[in-house]
């Protein structure tokens, strides 16, 4: 069940912005299964392993590979999982409590929607590897020699690789309220606090990919190799374009300097292309100087930022409408 404003104590609006993180986002979990391509090596392979060198084979740290996991098909099994991360993440905010991150009340269909379709991409992207999989077997019946065991390898793959989302509550069970006021009441007051700290690691996080996309981008614009402009890729510019989508999607307005810095940056790369950066030195100065100036400010953001204060102030209250 997904726990929703109406769920919570906060039922009037706020201008909060940790309250208002709580009241318009939901807590969700992404879990990944897979096939382990490692196992630890036996004390008896590690100690013969050990004997070359006249070493203990107790104080030796050694594996084997299963299998080969630069194979097309078990890279197409790898691609789909991290994109599924991806996702998760590009349309989340952190949350202190690990496995978990919020996501906003009104895209929960739509992330239902596409992670179920990963879901279907993973499945086929699975059986295409277990095609291949008498295949790998006996490359790595090759490559590993003695080390090589059957029983490491499950008879098929088909059920190994599976993705699996959830809604947890991170609220206080109302149950309490009636059963234990008390601890009802410091239950509320852990929550609250756990999302002030929510609030300042999105900010932190913000924070530290907006500096490393400006960054990147005045490396690339101002540094050279062997006396020539460095390799530009059109990404250090389209990545910008697609934080600050993200930003725009998520952002809780809590920070009105973070929020000036985005939009200064925003600014300076609207309508620029690509190809034009290549070809145009002038162009290429002109915007790797105000990206330093930039780039200076966050980092003035980054250092002086003030932080949060994780114990919970009373926030200021207005009627609903």
């Amino acid at each position: 069940m997904i726990s929703t404003t109406q769920d919570r104590p906060a039922a009037r609006r706020t201008v909060d912005p940790a309250a208002r993180l709580r009241n318009s986002m939901a807590a969700v979990r992404v879990s990944l299964s897979g096939l382990g391509t490692h196992k630890t090596l036996t004390p008896e392979q590690k100690s013969e392993a050990a004997d070359p060198f006249d070493a203990s084979g107790q104080f030796l740290a050694a594996s084997k590979k299963l299998l080969d996991t630069k194979h097309p098909a078990f890279r197409a099994v790898t691609g789909v999982r991290g994109r599924i991360i991806q996702y998760w993440k590009g349309m989340t905010l952190p949350y202190p409590e690990p496995g978990v991150r919020l996501i906003r009340l009104d895209q929960i269909d739509a992330f239902n929607r596409r992670l179920s379709e990963l879901r279907d991409e993973l499945e086929e992207a699975v059986e295409q590897l277990d095609r291949h999989y008498a295949e790998l077997q006996s490359a790595a019946r090759t490559r590993l020699g003695r080390l090589f065991n059957a029983q490491d390898y499950p008879p098929s793959l088909r059920n190994l690789f599976a993705v699996d989302w959830d809604y947890p509550s991170v609220e206080p069970p109302s149950y309490l309220q009636q059963v234990n006021p008390e601890l009802y009441e410091q239950e509320c007051r852990r929550v609250a606090a756990r999302f002030d700290e929510a609030l300042q690691l999105t900010e932190q996080a913000f924070c530290d990919e907006l500096s490393q996309l400006i960054v990147h981008l005045n490396d690339r614009l101002s540094g050279v190799t062997d006396g020539k402009p460095k390799v530009f890729r059109d990404s250090a510019v389209t990545n910008l374009v697609e934080f600050f989508a993200r930003f725009r999607n998520l952002n809780v307005r809590s920070n009105e300097q973070l929020d000036e810095l985005v939009s200064q940056a925003q600014q300076i790369v609207q309508g620029l292309q690509p190809q034009a950066l290549r070809e145009n030195r002038i162009l290429r100065q002109t915007v790797a100087g105000e990206l330093a100036d930039l780039r200076t400010s966050l980092d003035t953001l980054l250092v002086d930022r003030p932080r949060r204060n994780i114990v919970r102030r009373a926030p200021a209250l207005q009627e609903a409408a």
